[in-house]
């Protein structure tokens, strides 16, 4: 009788756990449904969850579902991973997470980024097809449906895949649907860099830089410069697509010139004159020579003369109709010399130079400006011509 009964104790046992386990997840799962349904009515409504906002936003319809969904062979997703990965490499910022979400209020081949949960870019494939863009060596004509290339809206076709090869052939650079949508990804993050990089984000980088070189931070925050004035910087470079991956010798110049002066502005031309050989290197054509447009000494002039100093710092008070014959002038040369296949790069003086850019970003945010002291020794100049008036 002994081994039945310690046997029937044990199966008792057994039962009893079981018992009390199943009891609990059904607890759980009870739980879980009243947190799904929401508070009971009558009770005060949380409303603090619905504040915070998702930085960027990637919205599909529904159509193109197949390209983030990687169960499909989707490589959308993993193409955003790899442009996250190259900003920090080229710029020097940490991209923030994007969203991608599936929204059926816009078109089934549309998609829509949304930074700051405000439209900034949106664009239209044709899936199942290939677009074809002409880079200037097509040897012939092909057929296709006539559209725009959305990163930088140069004519293209959309082609079936029987005529890729063909397409290939004659000179078209042919490209699927994943890569028109990273290419103007990535387009339109570079040119909102700015805006991406906040106070948090600012003082994550210090932090990273501090575990190698901590003097450096210690000195400069909060000692010499606040964390706003060191964001600004940083944004100021940003915006004129110039990497911050260097932060040491951005820092280490902020603290060395900022006791003259805490104008964010000057403290930007500053460091860029330190930054001068990365940014240079970036701009040499194939032969290493850097081709640029002369600013003519009337309009540097015109532009010095108009600059107004206060408290709050210096601004451009130009006359409405003298800008508008400055960025003319500054159009046609810009326009004669991307035809020619070069990028447009203005060369001025380093007093005018950053209220130069301010004037012209607006229009032509392509067009770089530099400074005469932006200029290394090693750099070879071929002047593409005269900016006049």
């Amino acid at each position: 009788h002994l081994p039945f009964l310690m046997l029937g104790a044990a199966m008792g046992g057994l039962a009893w756990f079981a018992f009390k386990q199943q009891a609990a997840e059904k607890e759980e799962e009870l739980v879980e449904e009243k947190e799904v349904e929401g508070p009971p009515p009558g009770s005060p409504e949380t409303v603090e969850t619905l504040l915070p906002l998702d930085i960027l936003e990637l919205e599909v319809g529904y159509g193109l579902i197949p390209l983030v969904d990687e169960s499909q062979e989707g490589d959308l997703l993993e193409r955003i991973r790899g442009i996250r990965r190259q900003f920090a490499i080229d710029m020097g910022l940490i991209i923030p997470p994007l969203h991608v979400r599936d929204n059926l209020q816009i078109k089934p081949d549309e998609y829509v980024l949304l930074l700051k949960g405000v439209e900034i870019a949106r664009g239209e494939l044709m899936m199942g097809y290939f677009l074809a863009m002409d880079s200037g060596t097509a040897k012939r004509e092909i057929e296709g449906i006539p559209t725009e290339e959305p990163a930088f809206k140069l004519p293209a076709l959309w082609i079936t895949e029987e005529k890729k090869d063909e397409a290939q052939l004659a000179g078209y650079t042919v490209v699927d649907p994943s890569t028109v949508v990273a290419t103007h990804l990535t387009e339109i993050l570079r040119s909102h860099a700015d805006e991406l990089l906040g106070r948090q984000d600012t003082q994550k980088l210090l932090d990273n830089l501090a575990k190698t070189h901590p003097k450096v931070v210690e000195e400069l925050v909060p000692g010499l410069l606040s964390l706003g004035a060191v964001q600004k910087v940083l944004q100021n470079l940003l915006r004129e697509r110039v990497s911050i991956r260097d932060l040491l010798t951005v820092c280490e110049t902020l603290a060395d010139f900022s006791p003259l002066g805490k104008d964010p502005e000057i403290l930007t031309e500053y460091v860029r004159q330190k930054l001068a050989r990365s940014i240079i290197g970036g701009l040499l054509n194939e032969e290493g020579t850097l081709p640029i447009l002369t600013l003519a000494t009337q309009i540097e002039d015109l532009v010095r003369e108009s600059v107004q100093t206060t408290e709050q710092g210096s601004f451009l008070a130009l006359d409405p109709n003298l800008g508008q014959q400055i960025i003319e002038a500054i159009q046609q040369s810009v326009d004669k010399v991307s035809e020619e296949g070069y990028q447009p790069i203005v060369l001025s003086t380093p007093v005018v130079r950053r209220h130069l850019r301010k004037l012209i970003e607006r229009f032509m945010p392509q067009v770089v400006v530099l400074s005469h002291n932006e200029l290394s020794s090693q750099a070879k100049i071929q002047s593409l011509g005269t900016v006049e008036i």
